[in-house]
């Protein structure tokens, strides 16, 4: 039997080896650019993706995970034992945890019923406890996801709740890393910067970071019908993870050159469509992200252009539905007759496109 102090000097050398990480979260970030010249034949320029499904979580939100538990543990507001409580779509849920996990924190996620049961099974394989809401009512109404984790944090004893959409973490996280890491994979020769809205973070973070480098750098958001950001009215929607019914914190409202407004339908076959040519599988706000991509690189007449599509997870949480033909036949987005590789973005157009879109002022 090897004595106890032999081990710890084993496992001191390996840790000192520079391919072997001190713990998962290590690994995050540095996810790589693909070209996507199939999907996107046809348009002028050139687009490529950010693969953020690559993070060891399977998201882009990954990268915001830690750096809000430990902004909080400086704070104080984070005490060893303690319980992060936090609504989400699935992939926060997961970044959180991951980390939480490394540092025994309890976890309680908030999700909206439309969420898949993938993800809630995901989350609970971390250990993590999971409330389910409804997901047709006003952000304020006691039921919705947002006033129950607010609750729960208030009644459960050494409780902190993030808050993703107000945290400054979030799109700092975004600053300091993905938006480097674009600039240097592309060695700043990125024209357009392309992602979805949800909590703003992503884009807003990103986004900075490129126009210290290139102020003319243009900036898309992309955002489902029935989603504030492109001036929809609030409504239900079945794409996942991107838009929101209110402005997070997190938004820089004035970050975005134009925001592309997409259909349920267009966002999910476009996801199809690329995992059918391109051999990505992607999820549903990544179909949303490059709908809105290429649309908007059809527009632009230079051969030179370079965009950057932030594709935010896998589509392997999306098995049952997005990746399901009867789930979208019975959902509205496939017709009873049609087959999803009857669809290509290209026999599509754009429909409402705003510019600086923000919130009304108050009555």
């Amino acid at each position: 039997m090897a004595h106890p102090r032999c081990h710890l000097l084993s496992r001191s050398r390996l840790l000192a080896e520079p391919e072997v990480l001190e713990d998962i979260t290590a690994a995050i970030g540095g996810t790589p650019l693909v070209a996507l010249d199939r999907l996107a034949d046809g348009a002028p320029g050139r687009v490529v993706a950010k693969l953020e499904a690559m993070n060891p979580g399977g998201s882009v939100k990954d990268r915001i995970g830690l750096p809000m538990i430990e902004a909080a543990e400086r704070a104080g507001l984070l005490k060893p034992g303690g319980t992060i409580v936090e609504p989400t779509s699935g992939n926060t849920g997961v970044g959180l945890a991951q980390a939480a996990a490394i540092r025994g924190y309890r976890c309680i996620f908030v999700m909206a019923d439309k969420q898949s049961e993938e993800k809630r099974a995901l989350l609970r394989a971390y250990g993590a406890e999971v409330v389910v809401c409804p997901t047709d009512v006003d952000p304020d109404d006691e039921r919705s996801y947002y006033r129950v984790s607010d609750r729960l944090a208030h009644e459960i004893p050494g409780a902190w709740k993030p808050d993703q959409y107000a945290n400054p973490a979030n799109p700092e996280a975004h600053y300091r890393t993905t938006g480097p890491e674009i600039w240097d994979a592309t060695a700043g020769r990125v024209t357009h910067f392309v992602a979805g809205i949800g909590t703003g973070g992503t884009i807003s973070g990103a986004s900075r970071y490129l126009r210290e480098r290139n102020r003319e750098l243009v900036v898309v958001g992309a955002d489902p019908e029935g989603s504030v950001f492109s001036g929809d009215t609030p409504r239900p929607y079945l794409t996942e993870g991107v838009g929101e019914d209110f402005w997070p914190d997190t938004y820089d409202r004035e970050v975005c050159d134009t925001i592309v407004r997409v259909s349920d339908r267009d966002g999910f076959l476009t996801a199809r469509q690329a995992t059918r040519v391109e051999g990505i599988l992607m999820g549903e706000s990544c179909g949303t992200a490059l709908w809105a991509a290429l649309q908007t690189a059809r527009q632009v007449a230079d051969p030179e252009a370079l965009f950057v599509v932030l594709l935010p997870d896998s589509g392997r949480n999306y098995l049952g539905k997005l990746y399901a033909d009867e789930w979208l036949r019975r959902a509205g987005v496939l017709g009873a007759e049609e087959q999803v590789a009857d669809y290509d973005w290209r026999d599509t157009e754009l429909g409402p496109v705003v510019r600086h879109a923000a919130p009304p002022s108050p009555a």
